[in-house]
């Protein structure tokens, strides 16, 4: 068993809106927004959605051992998912969260799209900074729309002497952000009407001239998509386990408490 000093609260919606036409920026409110300001905007956290009509969140204990939440009784279990708090404003009380609306939605995302001030998240979090990514020279970093609150976090935070390249993959042109960074950074964006039915991005990491030295990587994406690079990137061009953060939220056609599993079993393999 792991321990570790938590964050739970409460938060209520103060206000949202579409930053892109299938992007929705949820702002949120509460007495322990200050606590969070202890934490690394970027690193993963999870929401808790409550069911319809309950109106108080039930957190449940995590399983370190299965990588399953427990039982809980299925009237009061809200609906556990991996996000990215994107960004703090202590001065209003506020957090913000980013939601992919694509249509054929799940939990959160059909909850960002319904949401409204007041309505009621949870959010959990490890407690205390974090390094996001790798320090290194040069970057990098992929994502498709799951991933980009990561990626901007680390772009934001880059120095203005790091250089590399940035490939993101959403779904037109009109979902193209404006990602601000000091660094010298390369973006690609790739457009994907439905990434559940496959992806570009391991192609087009390949078609890339990569840095053979003071390098460091960083991919969020689809379960596929991050394995097929991450095997390219350590098994043929030899890139160190600490050079590459790779994460999957999501495996197309299943859910993310159903996949999440296999999920940490491949990553862990691939560590090994």
């Amino acid at each position: 068993m792991r321990n570790f000093k938590a964050i739970e609260t409460e938060l209520t919606v103060s206000r949202k809106e579409y930053i892109t036409p299938h992007y929705i920026r949820v702002f949120l409110t509460g007495n322990d927004v200050s606590l969070i300001a202890n934490t690394t905007v970027g690193v993963n956290n999870k929401i808790l959605i409550p069911p319809k009509g309950v109106n108080k969140i039930h957190f449940p204990e995590f399983d370190y051992d299965k990588m399953l939440w427990k039982p809980q009784p299925e009237e009061v279990r809200p609906s556990i998912r991996t996000y990215t708090h994107r960004g703090i404003d202590l001065e209003n009380n506020e957090i913000w969260i980013d939601f992919v609306a694509h249509g054929d939605e799940g939990p959160a995302s059909a909850w960002a799209l319904e949401a409204k001030k007041g309505d009621l998240l949870g959010v959990l979090m490890k407690d205390g900074k974090t390094e996001l990514y790798g320090k290194a020279e040069n970057y990098l970093l992929v994502a498709d729309a799951t991933g980009i609150p990561v990626l901007a976090a680390i772009l934001e935070d880059l120095p203005e002497n790091a250089k590399g390249t940035c490939i993101i993959e959403v779904h037109g042109e009109e979902d193209q952000q404006d990602l601000q960074t000091l660094a010298t950074i390369d973006f690609i964006w790739l457009y994907n009407e439905h990434p559940q039915l496959g992806s570009r991005l391991a192609e087009v990491v390949k078609q890339q001239l990569l840095p053979e030295v003071s390098r460091s990587g960083y991919v969020a994406a689809e379960f596929s998509s991050v394995k097929e690079i991450r095997n390219y990137l350590r098994k043929e061009k030899q890139w160190k386990q600490e050079e590459l953060y790779a994460y999957s939220y999501w495996k197309s056609g299943v859910a993310e408490d159903k996949s999440a599993m296999e999920r940490h079993k491949e990553k862990a393999e691939s560590e090994s």
